[in-house]
């Protein structure tokens, strides 16, 4: 195609589409980020953002990627040398851990097959072979980008509980949190990470930590070299409304628009239209008579959906007709999975009508590429969407 009309169909699990309303709250003029104005806008948001996360406590925003979240998590909570417990649970899980390789820890890469979460009984093995408690932390995916699989956080912290075990729970949200029910305090998670491009619905380039009473207890000891990702002296400038460091002002516009729509929606209502818009997809997959990556029922993501293709036939041809004809992106299989699925992302600012223009573009486009697939899939997920 030469021209294109009508808006691009992002459907990739993020970044995801930003809501008019977020753009304009962003394009407002900069503010003196050290003026009172700015403290305000601060303090608000410090305190509007606790709810997404589920807890009391400090949250710390970096300007930066979710990767910077991983990194400071891993920072400000463990020493060199320090055993790691993670698990292999796709393409991100697997970035995690060799970022903490990279960091001088120890890590214990518990195998996966992409298609499961962490394991809670494997973890119980784990644990009670630990009998000096040498595992310092255990790092858990909560829903994995690249394989629409989300780990039953709740289930790893009762394993931890139940082993009397005092290693730190951290926990990677980010294609999880503001779409899919998350409890920091709850749960027991010690350092929460997440990012602004996904269910937050901003652009990249802000990243945080929730962070708990035992990992700040940590915090002050832990020796691995930080400096700008130091929380001491973000939450000590927080406390006055600053940062340490000049903040991504605008995308903070933008996160105080973001917030005020979840709150307006209510979070259980947001989760819950997440849950059906994933039903919907799922039901769409195996109309078609394709398989959905995920093989646990109880771990499917509330985020996206990625599809297996059938042999012979290869995702990314799939992605690039889908791109061509209708100017739609789908999200590409990554590391071991690279050609084998696509993934349709289904969060944030999205309704009804959007997933079913998402879900026919791309039954129109795996028919074009030639895949054999049954027309009835759509229909299959309009079923769903009417019903619920």
């Amino acid at each position: 195609m030469t021209s294109r009309t009508g808006r691009h169909f992002l459907q990739i699990p993020g970044p995801t589409n930003v809501p008019d309303q977020v753009l304009r709250a962003m394009a407002a003029p900069t503010i003196d980020h050290r003026g009172p104005e700015f403290a305000a806008l601060t303090t608000r948001l410090l305190a509007e953002i606790k709810p997404v996360f589920g807890t009391a406590g400090p949250v710390v925003i970096y300007p930066a990627s979710g990767t910077g979240a991983w990194e400071a998590a891993l920072v400000n909570t463990l020493s060199p040398g320090d055993r790691v417990l993670s698990f292999e649970t796709g393409h991100f899980a697997t970035l995690w851990q060799d970022m903490a390789r990279a960091l001088g820890l120890d890590v214990d890469f518990v195998p996966g097959d992409w298609r499961h979460g962490a394991d809670p009984a494997e973890l119980a093995l784990r644990l009670d072979a630990d009998t000096t408690h040498s595992i310092k932390a255990v790092c858990v995916v909560h829903n994995e980008t690249s394989t629409g699989v989300t780990s039953r956080i709740a289930e790893i912290r009762q394993v931890l509980d139940d082993a009397d075990h005092p290693a730190l729970l951290l926990v990677d949200t980010i294609s999880s949190l503001g779409s899919i029910d998350y409890r920091h305090d709850e749960w027991g998670v010690d350092v929460t990470v997440a990012g602004s491009q996904k269910g937050l619905m901003l652009p990249p380039g802000l990243s945080f930590n929730a962070v708990s009473d035992k990992a700040l207890e940590a915090s002050r000891t832990a020796r691995l070299a930080k400096s700008f990702w130091d929380w001491a002296p973000v939450i000590e400038a927080n406390r006055s409304g600053a940062f340490p460091y000049t903040p991504a002002t605008n995308l903070l516009y933008g996160l105080a628009e973001a917030l005020d729509m979840l709150a307006a929606e209510g979070l259980p209502q947001v989760h819950a239209r997440h849950a059906r818009h994933a039903a919907a997809t799922r039901a769409a997959v195996r109309g078609w008579g394709l398989e959905v990556l995920c093989a646990d029922e109880r771990e499917h993501s509330g985020s996206l959906t990625a599809v297996l293709m059938p042999d012979g036939h290869d995702a990314d041809k799939v992605r690039r007709v889908i791109l061509d004809r209708y100017d739609m992106s789908l999200g590409a299989g990554l590391g071991r999975l690279t050609g084998r699925i696509f993934r349709i992302g289904h969060l944030g600012h999205f309704n009804d009508l959007t997933l079913a223009g998402t879900l026919a573009g791309v039954q129109m486009g795996l028919e074009i590429a030639g895949v054999p697939v049954d027309p009835a899939g759509l229909g299959a997920a309009l079923d769903v969407l009417r019903a619920s």
